[in-house]
């Protein structure tokens, strides 16, 4: 059977069964739809957070938004971007971290703009991250403590949603969250822990991605809930 092999995907078994008038077996079907699923999570994650940028940038708000969330969520990015990497596995198995991370601190930084004028605390938090990230980025930390810190993030992607699910609950409103940025989160969660299993990804990794599912899940279901009054009363306007 001639190799077809392209970006670590081997697609001469699929062919080879197509070509034999047989439907491609499970065990050599799956692998293949798992990276090809992991590619396109990589490829969307390029523009993920680009709606919930841009809507900030029209309406020069961050109205409805909470700040420690998304700092919490860069530190969780960063956390399992770095884990990821000193594990060695496939870039389609995590690719899209790095493309979510860049997307994170720049989305931080817009709204830190249109939050003028900051705290000292939030300089603090700021001037902190700097100074660590790199180090960790780089895997130059104890191998104990990077477990245990990798540990912990799932508990920072899950704090960093429980302040704007309650902001929105509060507020009865999800000012200016974009739907179709928590539509890719929740989307992509969804599909990341089918990958992350025919990866044979560390356990932590799919939990990681179960939690994603719950917690975007339910900030999707807010964004969905919240705006249907105001649609409803912008009609009866008209």
């Amino acid at each position: 059977m001639v190799e077809m092999k392209f970006i670590g995907m081997d697609f001469s078994c699929a062919f080879g069964s197509v070509s034999n008038g047989q439907f491609p077996e499970k065990d050599c079907l799956l692998p293949l739809i798992s990276k090809l699923l992991g590619y396109c999570i990589v490829a969307a994650s390029t523009t993920v957070k680009l709606p919930q940028i841009l809507k900030i940038l029209k309406h020069s708000s961050v109205r409805g938004l909470s700040v420690v969330a998304f700092e919490l969520e860069v530190v969780g990015y960063t956390i399992a971007l770095a884990y990821c990497l000193h594990k060695g596995l496939p870039f389609s198995a995590y690719g899209e971290l790095a493309f979510l991370l860049i997307q994170a601190i720049i989305l931080v930084a817009i709204i830190y703009y249109f939050s003028q004028p900051l705290g000292t605390k939030t300089w603090i938090r700021a001037l902190l991250y700097c100074g660590l990230a790199p180090t960790i980025l780089a895997g130059q930390i104890d191998p104990f403590l990077f477990e245990a810190l990798y540990a912990s993030q799932h508990a920072i992607f899950f704090c960093a949603r429980i302040p704007q699910i309650w902001a929105n609950f509060k507020n009865k409103s999800t000012g200016e969250l974009s739907f179709l940025t928590s539509l890719m989160n929740f989307a992509g969660s969804m599909v990341r822990v089918f990958t992350s299993m025919q990866e044979k990804a560390p356990t932590s990794v799919v939990m990681g991605s179960v939690i994603g599912i719950m917690t975007n899940g339910t900030i999707l279901s807010q964004i969905i809930i919240y705006q249907k009054p105001t649609a409803k009363k912008e009609k009866k306007a008209d």
